[in-house]
């Protein structure tokens, strides 16, 4: 299992253990919480109760005056209010006075007066001076019928003579019970469902880092050329910083050997042609052949030269894994800087230049390594182009890609070496005097055509032989 949906998973069971404890609780703080409350109100609404009534209960006066008529038009008020969004259309306070013996003297519904309430924990414990308060069923059988009682004292000179009662059905505070935990709800199941968003977001940013860290050491492992990826910050900058290290630290090593060897095995050639001519030129020979050696000390020296400076080059080349600087470079007028630069070489074999690229077309690269590309290009053309031969260059933009054509007349490149023009120090004789170059040349140009994210190709063509740089 990827490792993104291994985090993603825990994160989803954390998430989930955490809301529903949460909301659990939450839930179940619910209905104590709004009864509580009520009940508070009720203790304030009992004690007010008492005191507007001491005066008319403690004169024997209740039943007289306008008391039943006031709580019983009390009792049939509708409101018509509406509190957070639920409609009050009737009051649901129930109100009775008790005597110091917890008879029924006066009650809001007119149902219970005369009747023996002193075994009630309203009335028994608030005449006993405690907090009487109570919850009982109006319906035995229905749990929803549950009504508060909560008492208060009359009292007259300290003694208590008296005990009023406000009651309201819980029934009534159902619907803001049912709204509050709807609510919290749907908040609850938005905020769950916010987090799990949010840790997807978090596990394939993770694994999407991971995997690009993982294909970069994959195309390391391959031998193809990539950049480090970039991180802000953190493990995972530290751990592409690490892996890059390491894949300097070896490539760097196993790139040293192969180079030593590699130079080794090529300047052995030059080196024993020198040391021969020179072991010869130590004895007695004729002016005309000692110029001969001489010459050959000469030329081999040059390209020795020549190998140590392109290996050099074309080891930095290859230690990169980007371009340093890309600006937009004109093609016609590089092409023309070369061409200008080769003019004598050009001129001396009246090589014709046929030069087609759009003067606006232009290519994002890095002006030296591209100039040096093209360079090596057209030294290598020039190589094989014969007296009065023709050098045609071209380029066309396709996509988002530039395609460079250079056509140079020349005798068709044998089967077997086409596959392997571009391989190191692979090179084939030149026609006019059957010396090899140094084999670099091309190999240089395909290395920087991969910087640019393109592609080579040499081959074949009707009077002649034409390479091809796709450039990105």
């Amino acid at each position: 299992m990827p490792l993104g949906i291994r985090i993603f998973l825990v994160y989803v069971l954390f998430i989930g253990l955490t809301g529903y404890f949460v909301l659990n609780t939450v839930m179940e703080e619910i209905r104590p919480g709004v009864r509580q409350s009520t009940e508070e109100t009720l203790v304030d609404t009992a004690n007010l109760m008492a005191e507007i009534l001491r005066d008319d209960f403690k004169a024997g006066t209740l039943n007289q005056n306008r008391w039943p008529e006031l709580l019983k038009a009390y009792g049939e008020r509708q409101p018509k209010a509406t509190i957070w969004g639920l409609p009050k259309n009737q009051v649901n306070h129930r109100i009775y006075v008790t005597d110091a013996k917890g008879i029924v003297v006066l009650d809001s519904s007119g149902m219970a007066v005369g009747q023996d309430y002193s075994r009630w924990n309203d009335v028994l414990l608030t005449l006993r001076g405690e907090y009487g308060a109570r919850s009982s069923r109006s319906d035995p059988n229905d749990a929803n019928s549950s009504v508060m009682h909560v008492g208060a004292p009359i009292r007259d000179n300290g003694q208590i003579i008296g005990v009023v009662t406000v009651a309201k059905p819980n029934s009534s505070l159902q619907p803001y019970v049912d709204r509050t935990e709807r609510r919290l709800l749907i908040y609850g199941a938005g905020l769950i469902g916010l987090g799990l968003l949010f840790g997807a977001l978090l596990s394939w940013w993770l694994s999407a880092a991971l995997r690009r860290l993982t294909a970069y050491a994959q195309a390391v492992s391959e031998g193809r050329r990539v950049e480090v990826p970039h991180y802000r910050g953190g493990e995972l900058e530290q751990l592409a910083t690490a892996v890059e290290h390491m894949r300097t630290q070896l490539e760097g090593k196993a790139y040293v050997e192969r180079y030593v060897h590699t130079l080794t095995h090529e300047l052995k050639s030059p080196l024993a042609a020198i040391r021969g001519a020179a072991e010869l030129l130590q004895g007695e020979m004729p002016q005309a052949q000692r110029h001969r050696f001489v010459s050959n000390i000469d030329s081999e020296s040059v390209r020795m030269q020549q190998l140590i400076e392109r290996l050099l080059n074309l080891a930095q080349v290859e230690q990169r894994q980007g371009l340093e600087e890309q600006v937009a470079v004109p093609l016609a007028a590089l092409v023309q800087e070369l061409l200008n630069a080769q003019a004598a070489r050009i001129e001396g074999r009246h090589v014709r230049v046929e030069q087609t690229i759009p003067a606006e077309l232009t290519i994002t690269s890095e002006p030296f390594l591209l100039r040096q590309a093209l360079g090596n290009l057209l030294e290598n053309a020039l190589d094989f182009t014969p007296v009065k031969g023709v050098l045609r260059f071209s380029a066309d933009r396709i996509g988002e890609q530039v395609e460079f054509r250079l056509f140079n007349q020349a005798e068709a490149i044998p089967d077997y070496a086409l596959p392997r023009l571009s391989e190191r120090f692979y090179s084939l004789p030149r026609p006019d005097s059957g010396r090899k170059s140094t084999g670099l040349g091309l190999n240089f140009v395909e290395e920087v055509v991969k910087l640019h994210g393109g592609e080579m190709s040499i081959g074949n063509v009707e009077g002649g032989v034409e390479v091809r740089l796709r450039l990105a």
